[in-house]
Order: C-alpha cells, then sequence, then structure tokens
C-alpha cells in the first residue's frame, strides 16, 4: 500500500503498479508523480467524501473500484459543464462518482444508478444523503442488464464502470438508450481487458469516441 498523508491517501488512490482494476488483468496508470502532482493541484473533495474513501479502503477487498477524488472531481466538472437532465450510471461500487455527479446536476436532474452488490449501494445510500443529494439518486439494485430492460431513453450522460468483460454488452444495450447529443463515459478503459471494448467503439462507425488518460483511462463516445 503507498503511504501519503491520510487524506491524499483517501481521495487518489495512486497506486498504479500495485491495484489492478476489477475484470481485468493488467492496467495502465498515469504515473504515480504525474497523478500526485495532478491531485495537488485539484480541488479536493469535502469531508464527508474524504471519509468516504477511508471507509471504502477500511472495508472493501478492491477498494480501487471506486473513481476517488481526482476522477470523481472530472467527473464533476463534466456534468457541469454538459447539465444533463437524465444520467444513467451502469456500477455503482461505494458511491463516490454518483455522488460527485449528482453535486453538480441542474434543477431538476437526476441519476438512475445501477449495481448488483446491495452491501455496497448501501453506504452510498448513506453517503448521499450525508451530502445532500439523495433525492437527486435513484439506486436500483439488481443485474444491470435486467435494469436496463426497464429503463426508457434518453439519457443524457450515461457513465459506464462495471464489470469490464461485459463493457461491449453494456455498450450496445445503451447506446439505443443515448440522447442525440449524449455522451458515454467508460471507465478504466486503459486496462487489458478493456482492449476488446476499445476496439469494438474504435471500428464503430455510428460514434467517435476519444480515450483520456485519466488515472486508468476515461473514453468518451457521442454519436457522429
Amino acid at each position: 500500500m503507498c503511504r501519503t498523508s491520510r487524506a491524499r491517501r483517501a481521495w487518489t488512490w495512486h497506486c498504479p503498479t500495485r491495484w489492478v482494476s476489477a475484470g481485468t488483468t493488467a492496467a495502465c496508470w498515469l504515473d504515480e508523480s504525474t497523478e500526485e502532482y495532478a491531485a495537488r493541484f485539484t480541488t479536493p473533495p469535502p469531508d464527508p467524501l474524504l471519509r468516504l474513501g477511508e471507509e471504502t479502503e477500511r472495508t472493501q477487498d478492491a477498494p480501487q473500484m471506486s473513481v476517488g477524488g481526482l476522477e470523481g472531481a472530472f467527473l464533476r466538472f463534466i456534468v457541469a459543464m454538459k447539465r444533463p437532465q437524465r444520467v444513467l450510471e451502469i456500477g455503482v461500487f461505494t458511491g463516490w462518482s454518483s455522488i460527485e455527479m449528482a453535486r453538480a446536476l441542474p434543477p431538476g436532474a437526476s441519476i438512475v444508478a445501477c449495481d448488483v452488490n446491495p452491501d455496497t449501494t448501501a453506504i452510498a445510500r448513506r453517503y448521499a444523503e450525508e451530502m445532500g443529494v439523495a433525492d437527486r439518486i435513484d439506486y436500483r439494485v439488481g443485474d444491470a442488464f435486467e435494469t436496463l430492460e426497464t429503463l426508457d431513453g434518453p439519457f443524457d450522460l450515461i457513465f459506464i464502470d462495471a464489470w469490464k468483460p461485459d463493457y461491449v454488452a453494456y455498450y450496445e444495450a445503451v447506446l439505443p438508450k443515448l440522447a442525440e447529443n449524449g455522451i458515454i463515459l467508460a471507465d478504466n478503459t486503459l486496462s487489458e481487458n478493456v482492449r476488446p471494448f476499445n476496439e469494438h467503439v474504435i471500428a464503430d462507425d455510428r460514434v467517435e469516441c476519444v480515450l483520456v488518460p485519466i488515472r486508468d483511462g476515461v473514453t468518451f463516445i457521442r454519436r457522429r
């Protein structure tokens, strides 16, 4: 485990050579010094999110599944600029990403957040309440594909951060639900097991994409 200050460690999750994303065999991360530098000059999260990070690190076997502070701030900025009315998240874990996105939603907007694990979703709900954004997040516990069948589009922003081998299937399931000017964000796209997804998307003439090397990769996708 990399050791830094308690607060910094809780919100950056910057152990690139040791932490591998769930469902992957290898991951390419930002150089640790680069990520530390970026975190140093990024507005830190509020105390409840720092405590969420600490609880996640203390209680979860794979705490790196949380987006953490740097990527969380990145997502919040995207939502603040995009101003989506409807957001879909596939993969909640302990809730950092859904909470950060909810903080930036415009009035009347909401997130549908899907996860199969009731225990980690309960943690997410608790911190969403503490952050005052629980009324903006509709948590759905169950198989993501079954949940998607019950949801009508369009969604202005879709964030995929779930089981990596299923990324292509998630993508094909949500693309018809994407709003005309909407965007899909796919997390962990520098991970080796996400390469089939990357190859699938870059070959898809329906969309254009850009892979941003923040943490272990976030891919932006929109319709042509």
